[in-house]
């Protein structure tokens, strides 16, 4: 079986060209190689490498700079998502999507369900909705799988972006009332070729057990990496208001998805967060 991975060369494609299944072979395409926002050469790649499978990992990630750059973020988010759907259906390839929990206003009290009412609050969440839209006309058997707060061992996330600054500065300050799942790029892999290998269609939500604000994700973050070794020690880190750190584009206050549908065709929970954060370290230490 053959598998086409688009995105290749960001976080969350590499962990999926690193997780490959057993008797499955995969075409990596990056964003150089393959422009997901030109139908064309979408089209003439999917010809040409003919999978049986097409994971499209590729998006526009930019979520403060979207607000000034929305064609951008709807070329990519959108129109790319809609193309890689047309083009699976016509070859008759099965399609996994990756969306967000942006696609929600956060004022939920409870874990969003696929089912519920999306409301997205930036232009970033936007365009990934409207992308989940173009994939369903697309290709109507799609499986669209929401995730949330991703990192990992690679690349440019929260994680990497707190141990930099906590190797350089005194003192931290995070946000503390904004709150979700962090999820790991090797767990988020793992499970989305296990679940393209389900017979799911439609929406479904993934990532790792648990949820934390990102003032608890940091400190998490500071005690284990010190654990490990990565860190000689950790700056204190002090919680704030989302209102003490204005960003362009606009955060949803509670974002934690209803997984029990992916856990369930998956015979069980991922890993919770905090577990998941151990592995990543002992992966980048080693």
């Amino acid at each position: 079986m053959k598998a086409l991975v688009t995105g290749a060369g960001g976080q969350l494609g590499q962990a999926l060209m690193g997780a490959l299944p057993t008797g499955w072979t995969a075409i990596g395409l990056t964003r150089t190689e393959l422009d997901i926002g030109d139908p064309t050469a979408v089209s003439s790649a999917v010809r040409a490498h003919a999978p049986d499978l097409i994971v499209n990992a590729a998006a526009y990630t930019a979520v403060d700079r979207a607000e000034s750059e929305p064609e951008a973020a709807f070329r990519i988010n959108r129109d790319g998502a809609g193309n890689l759907a047309e083009a699976a259906r016509a070859a008759g390839a099965r399609f996994v999507h990756v969306s967000t929990d942006f696609v929600f206003d956060g004022r939920s009290g409870r874990p969003w369900r696929p089912d519920d009412a999306t409301g997205p609050l930036n232009v970033y969440g936007a365009s990934k909705l409207a992308g989940e839209a173009a994939v369903a006309a697309g290709d109507p058997d799609a499986l669209i799988v929401r995730t949330a707060w991703v990192y990992g061992p690679v690349g440019g996330n929260f994680l990497a972006t707190m141990l930099r600054l906590m190797a350089s500065r005194p003192e931290l300050r995070v946000v503390a009332d904004q709150i979700g799942t962090p999820t790991s790029t090797l767990d988020l892999a793992f499970d989305l070729w296990r679940l393209a290998s389900t017979e799911a269609r439609g929406i479904l939500h993934y990532a790792n057990a648990g949820a934390a604000s990102w003032y608890d994700f940091a400190v998490a973050i500071a005690e284990e990496a010190v654990d490990v070794g990565l860190l000689e020690s950790a700056p204190p880190i002090v919680p704030i208001a989302t209102s003490d750190y204005p960003t362009p584009a606009a955060r949803p206050a509670f974002s934690v998805l209803d997984k029990t549908a992916a856990f369930e065709l998956l015979g069980g929970p991922a890993p919770h967060w905090r577990v998941a954060l151990r592995t990543v370290l002992a992966k980048m230490k080693a």
